[in-house]
């Protein structure tokens, strides 16, 4: 029969099916095999032996943490302790991009900026939304309820944006350990520890420790590029082209024209190591 696995303790495999869970272990072969599940596979099991038998096909799978399937990405992004970074938020993106999954851009701590201080953020915001990202504050709860239903979520972000908090704000009774934050680092600690697939609001979503490996030495600069999904909104004359130094490049137009984010095209140039700055 076909389940999901939601919780991985040592060589316990917890797969959910209709409604009940089973902590199972793994065929032998699958060690032979280099085979690992992961939190968010689809497997065939026994559940009478409580044995899983076969990992289904993946439609994404990440390696820290080590999850799969996922559907939808909330980017839990801090406006103040921690700070907010558009360098970081992009390197989410453009993670999310890459592996097909849609990114949603879930702002906290607004209340902690001035309406003078948020002005510049909120017109980044803008440009966005603009480009085809939801944005949705963590005091929307209604509308991280709709985003939530009928898909298999993660949420991440900066150490210390809320994310376990936010967590709790939409189910009070898992009660997820939170971290205070180090008002001298301007980050948080991390709470979450094991990675685990709750039910909720008739979808899924995982709680994890956060996504450690941003690095995109394993991504193509071609993978990096068709990341950045407003690039695409422009034809070069060049075949290919990659940005960065070719004459008569409509992107880079678009950019001195304030059409393209300049953040976003100097963040492109700085994950494909054409540019050393970070924004």
């Amino acid at each position: 029969m076909k389940g999901q696995i939601v919780k991985i303790s040592s060589d316990l495999h917890f797969v959910s099916y209709e409604n009940e869970i089973y902590p199972c272990k793994c065929r032998g072969i699958f060690r032979k095999e280099h085979i690992t599940p992961v939190v968010g596979d689809y497997v065939l099991f026994n559940k009478d032996k409580k044995l899983i038998e076969k990992i289904l096909e993946r439609k994404n799978l990440f390696q820290r943490p080590k999850v799969s399937n996922i559907d939808r990405a909330f980017l839990i992004t801090s406006l103040k302790y921690p700070d907010f970074s558009l360098n970081l938020l992009d390197k989410f993106i453009v993670l999310m991009e890459i592996n097909k999954v849609e990114p949603v851009i879930c702002i906290t701590k607004r209340d902690l900026l001035s309406e003078e201080e948020f002005m510049p953020i909120n017109k980044i915001l803008d440009y966005y939304e603009k480009i085809g990202y939801r944005v949705v504050y963590n005091t929307e709860l209604d509308k991280l309820e709709e985003l939530l239903s009928g898909v298999t979520s993660v949420f991440t972000g900066q150490t210390g944006a809320g994310k376990s908090t936010l967590l709790n704000k939409l189910n009070p009774n898992w009660n997820l350990e939170t971290g205070e934050i180090s008002m001298a680092l301007g980050r948080g600690k991390h709470t979450t520890r094991v990675v685990e697939l709750f039910e909720l609001f008739g979808g899924k979503v995982m709680d994890t420790p956060g996504f450690s490996s941003l690095e995109f030495k394993n991504y193509s600069k071609e993978q990096i590029r068709d990341a950045f999904v407003e690039f695409s909104l422009y034809t070069c004359i060049y075949k290919d082209c990659s940005h960065t130094k070719e004459e008569e490049c409509v992107v880079r137009k678009a950019v001195s024209e304030n059409n393209i984010l300049e953040s976003r095209y100097l963040n492109y140039l700085n994950f494909i190591g054409e540019d050393k700055n970070e924004s």
